[in-house]
């Protein structure tokens, strides 16, 4: 294993999208490019939607996290922002030209209850207020330990809500100091038995290997504790660390974990999940058998989008909120990341977009491959469908792993082996044509 790790650990990315986004052609991307797709996917789509709304605000700033956030303890913040997420959502009713069917809100951050209750439900009224929801619609959130309250669950499980993802990260005090990140083992049961107590039906842990000050038996605790709380699911992902993105990482490199130290956690931390009746779910995701998740990913409906792994298929994504990522199939695009941006966009009454990316042919089929090895661990193609775009995979890297038992791979696709499962990043790259055929040096975080 040693060998194999010194041989992937190379910078790739999570593949949340393809092309992703380092590789956009963004000269070709404008706003009525980007109406005509959202327009065209809405009907596309029988009306059908999923909504990811970025709330960024922080109180305090968590060092390992590479999300775009705003720190401030100023609440008077909430109102103004709000009004202008709601003003965007204007914007897109006019763009769709019908009332939408709404499947999916995800309330993603930052930190979304660092919003009152009252906030919450004044934007969730103003999304829903001019749209119809679909029979099977999903409303989720994600939440700090510290500021979820028992107003935030009663009155978002009122709205429909019946999803709470935690970001935990790790329950040992030492690694919470380092990373800014401290909520107690306490805090964390309480607040997932309110959950349950108003009716939520499946709760979320995030937990993170490779952090700084992080042992083998201090995660191996922390899997214990999670599962002496038996959340519906966990994301078990890799620390990315990209200290030349986000500053605050460059004061603990000393103190973090070497890649086979990190493999030994992950490896740990999947022993005792799956002991425990946890399924191995897509990259970094483990499920009880009882959870929507699960099921999805055994029904072969899995999907994966810039919110990560979801039960929802729309293939039509809109992101509200400043650097929010939209996505209509056949195109991409993404807001302001200055808050002051967003809002002058908004301003002049112009979707607030920054860059974006239209998907040609050749993207369109490399990404559903790469999605069906994300989701589905395997992917079929006709041979007249890779003649169509050319063949842009990395051939050698895939009979490198075939040779490495990690996949099998035919004249009409890839299946991945469970050796090579936790190389799936490293598998998908193998696809990816615009990776192998770009001349510039793109950043990522570590495979491994």
């Amino acid at each position: 294993m040693q060998d194999f790790i010194s041989k992937y650990n190379v910078p790739g990315p999570r593949y949340t999208s393809y092309p992703t986004v380092p590789h956009w052609h963004t000269e070709d991307h404008t706003e009525s490019r980007w109406k005509q797709a959202v327009s065209d996917g809405f009907w596309r789509n029988g009306k059908e939607i999923s909504l990811y709304i970025h709330l960024p605000f922080c109180e305090s700033l968590c060092t390992y996290c590479g999300c775009t956030t705003r720190i401030t303890q100023n609440h008077k913040v909430e109102s103004k922002y709000i009004t202008y997420l709601l003003k965007e959502w204007k914007l897109y009713l006019a763009t769709f030209g019908g009332q939408p069917i709404i499947r999916e809100i995800h309330l993603g951050g930052g930190t979304p209850t660092f919003f009152s209750a009252e906030n919450l439900k004044t934007l969730i009224d103003g999304l829903t207020h001019e749209a119809t929801l679909s029979d099977d619609f999903v409303f989720g959130f994600e939440g700090h330990p510290n500021n979820t309250t028992e107003e935030h669950l009663k009155t978002l499980a009122a709205l429909g809500f019946t999803r709470m993802s935690l970001g935990i990260q790790d329950f040992d005090p030492e690694v919470q100091k380092i990373i800014n990140r401290k909520q107690s083992f306490s805090q964390v049961k309480e607040v997932t038995a309110l959950a349950r107590t108003y009716g939520f039906t499946s709760v979320n842990y995030d937990l993170i290997y490779g952090l700084p000050k992080q042992t083998i038996s201090g995660i191996a605790q922390t899997i214990a504790q999670t599962i002496a709380l038996k959340p519906d699911r966990i994301a078990f992902y890799g620390y990315a660390h990209v200290p030349w993105v986000k500053a605050a990482q460059k004061s603990y490199e000393q103190y973090l974990p070497s890649p086979t130290q990190r493999q030994k956690m992950y490896a740990t931390g999947k022993k005792a999940l799956m002991t425990h009746g946890y399924h191995d779910i897509g990259m970094d995701h483990f499920a009880l058998p009882t959870d929507s998740l699960y099921e999805a990913f055994a029904t072969g409906k899995l999907h994966r989008n810039f919110m990560g792994y979801t039960t929802q298929d729309t293939n039509l994504l809109i992101g509200l909120g400043m650097s929010s990522i939209s996505d209509s199939w056949t195109a991409f695009s993404q807001n302001e990341k200055l808050l002051s941006r967003y809002y002058e966009r908004l301003d002049r009454n112009e979707l607030p977009i920054s860059r974006g990316h239209q998907l040609t042919t050749e993207d369109l089929i490399i990404r559903r491959h790469i999605l069906n090895l994300m989701c589905n661990f395997e992917t079929t193609w006709e041979v007249s469908e890779l003649l169509e775009i050319g063949f842009g995979f990395n051939t050698n890297l895939l009979a490198t792993l075939v040779t490495d038992g990690f996949i099998q791979w035919t004249d009409t696709g890839i299946k991945i082996n469970d050796a090579g499962k936790p190389f799936i990043r490293n598998i998908c790259m193998a696809l990816d044509a615009r990776l192998w055929r770009s001349s510039q040096q793109t950043s990522f975080s570590q495979t491994l």
